[in-house]
């Protein structure tokens, strides 16, 4: 089934909103360095979840969505009233590690053996022969 361009459009409304509030209205510490990574919102608008990517260990994360959580009830009414939706969604916040996982990837992938010059045959080379593997037609 195709997917819905109504809630995709209202999730980044929602995230835009969500990271100005954070950033204006939230006082609570234990947020620290969070950054809405995304917002995914159900079909019908009512429920969103919110992933948060933090700057810091595991406990810095734990401490940060668990303080996005609590403060979720005041949230939810700020972003309903902002964005002028009808009904303001149910906000879960979520912890989401792409980020760390894209870099642990990239440090795997810097870490690999380079070919050398000679190593890396340019297309074609290696073939002494004439024969090239592909399959030729019969007169």
């Amino acid at each position: 089934m195709k997917e819905r361009r109504r809630p995709r459009q209202v999730a980044d409304v929602v995230r835009e909103e969500l990271s100005r509030l954070i950033r204006t209205e939230v006082s609570d510490p234990a947020v620290g360095f969070a950054t809405l990574t995304d917002v995914v919102l159900s079909s019908d608008l009512r429920s969103a979840r919110v992933f948060v990517s933090v700057f810091g260990g595991e406990g810095a994360f734990e401490k940060s969505v668990a303080a996005l959580n609590r403060a979720a009830p005041m949230l939810r009414g700020m972003v309903g009233r902002n964005c002028g939706l009808r009904f303001a969604p149910e906000l879960l916040f979520e912890e989401d590690h792409s980020i760390e996982r894209g870099a642990r990837i990239e440090e795997i992938l810097k870490s690999l053996p380079h070919p050398s010059p000679d190593e890396a045959a340019e297309p074609g080379e290696g073939v002494e022969d004439g024969k090239t593997g592909k399959h030729e037609e019969k007169e």
